[in-house]
């Protein structure tokens, strides 16, 4: 049978231990660490640290931007000092470090998109949306003679939550339209000609009335809607672009949950009168009026991250009137931070929160961020995160980075945000890298 010397095995462990000390060396971990790729702003600059004890050549598009202050095509740097990157017009570039200038070391790639501020809001609003359509709730079963019920709605094979866009060819949000035609078409017996949404899909249906022995009038066999009102948080303003993101999460319709397809709608000005507190298991609210006549912009957009539309001007009472920078995702922080919202009348104030967690998103999705409240004032006036508080503005370190989205139900003192950047780009602010080359509760 064969044995290992003494002296091979000795050796083997050597050989191990070098190899492990070699990974956990500070200058191999830097190395691991750095990223493939990086997303900047124009104008901005950031310091990444290699720390590695030796020197290479380093190459980038000296137009898009610089690196430790040269504007030559490539230079010779020192690895173990930090890189400092300025970045100077939108583009995407490579920055290419080589030893001995030929071998190939270390790739990043360099996203700059046009530079961006945001004033954030905080400011409790109204919110009122018209569907694209008539929104199916409920079905009822209509009494058609004294033994007899039945439900056309059901017959047709529509479902809740389906969006009924047109009917006999004719486009349709507008339910107070509904009984004529029901009228009509029961007098003369024939069938409406409905045109329905479920989810991304469109189907044809014919839907023929019944006569309401109770009522006295033709009916449907269906409770529908066309709009939806509540209180949110406005999230930020773009002076430059003119538009707005609130909420930070999408609305649904309240008794069938699924989302609402928006034909129009606006935001108003509102004034908190009144907050129920929040406990374990319970969620308070905000109790908020709508300042009719008030307008402050339509509603264009009903998407997972919020509400987006134009807005002329920011509303009155902010906290601070100035644009702020924005971060992307993998700026965000665990640590401090604060949020912007409103607990009394229209007066946006300041709250410190605590980010206990940050997801690791490369792509839109929602819940990015754990929140918990931390300032002692705002527990002592809400119980923690209130219904009317989604949308209110997370700040860190002097950048807008996130909104907050959903309260724990059974922790009112912790919740969900959603990362600013995703709403940024379902407001058409932010856009993808390759689209810069040429020239984003």
């Amino acid at each position: 049978m064969y044995r290992k010397s003494p002296r091979r095995r000795l050796i083997g462990l050597t050989f191990v231990l070098i190899l492990f000390v070699a990974v956990c060396s500070a200058p191999i971990r830097h190395f691991a660490s750095f990223p493939e790729q990086l997303r900047m702003f124009e104008g901005q600059s950031k310091k990444l640290n290699y720390a590695m004890p030796v020197h290479a050549q380093a190459s980038v598009n000296p137009m898009v931007a610089s690196i430790n202050g040269r504007t030559d095509a490539s230079f010779p740097v020192d690895l173990n000092q930090p890189l400092s990157i300025h970045t100077k017009q939108s583009g995407t570039t490579e920055l290419k470090l080589r030893l001995f200038g030929k071998i190939p070391f270390k790739t990043v790639k360099l996203h700059v998109l046009p530079d961006l501020h945001v004033i954030p809001g905080g400011q409790t609003i109204g919110v009122k949306v018209k569907a694209a359509g008539i929104m199916v709730v409920g079905h009822h079963q209509v009494k058609t003679g004294p033994e007899t019920r039945s439900s056309p709605g059901e017959d047709a094979k529509l479902k809740l939550g389906d969006l009924i866009v047109e009917i006999n060819g004719q486009p349709l949000n507008d339910v107070s339209k509904v009984a004529p035609l029901a009228d009509a078409a029961g007098q003369r017996g024939h069938p409406l000609k409905l045109l329905v949404q479920r989810g991304k899909e469109r189907f044809r249906t014919d839907l023929k009335p019944v006569y309401d022995h109770e009522d006295k009038a033709w009916r449907l066999g269906l409770y529908i809607r066309d709009s939806a009102a509540g209180v949110g948080t406005l999230t930020f303003y773009a002076p430059d672009q003119g538009v707005y993101g609130a909420l930070g999460h999408i609305i649904t319709d309240m008794d069938t949950q699924t989302p609402i397809v928006v034909g129009g709608g606006e935001i108003l000005h509102s004034s908190v009168t009144s907050i129920s507190k929040s406990q374990n298991g319970e969620p308070g609210e905000k109790r908020a009026r709508f300042m009719e006549g008030r307008t402050l912009g339509n509603v264009e957009r009903n998407t997972s991250f919020g509400i987006f539309g134009k807005m002329k001007e920011m509303p009155a009472h902010s906290f601070r009137a100035e644009p702020v920078p924005v971060a992307f995702a993998e700026e965000v922080e665990e640590g401090p931070a604060e949020m912007w919202t409103v607990v009394g009348g229209q007066k946006v104030e300041r709250f410190a929160i605590r980010i206990v967690h940050v997801s690791k998103q490369s792509a839109p999705a929602t819940k990015g961020l754990v929140i918990k409240i931390t300032d002692p004032k705002l527990l002592e006036r809400t119980g923690g995160i209130v219904q009317g508080m989604s949308g209110s503005p997370i700040l860190q370190k002097g950048k807008l980075v996130g909104a907050v989205t959903h309260v724990f139900v059974n922790d009112p003192t912790s919740g969900y945000g959603c990362f600013i950047e995703w709403m940024l780009k379902d407001a058409g602010i932010i856009l993808n890298p390759e689209q810069t080359i040429s020239k984003a509760v």
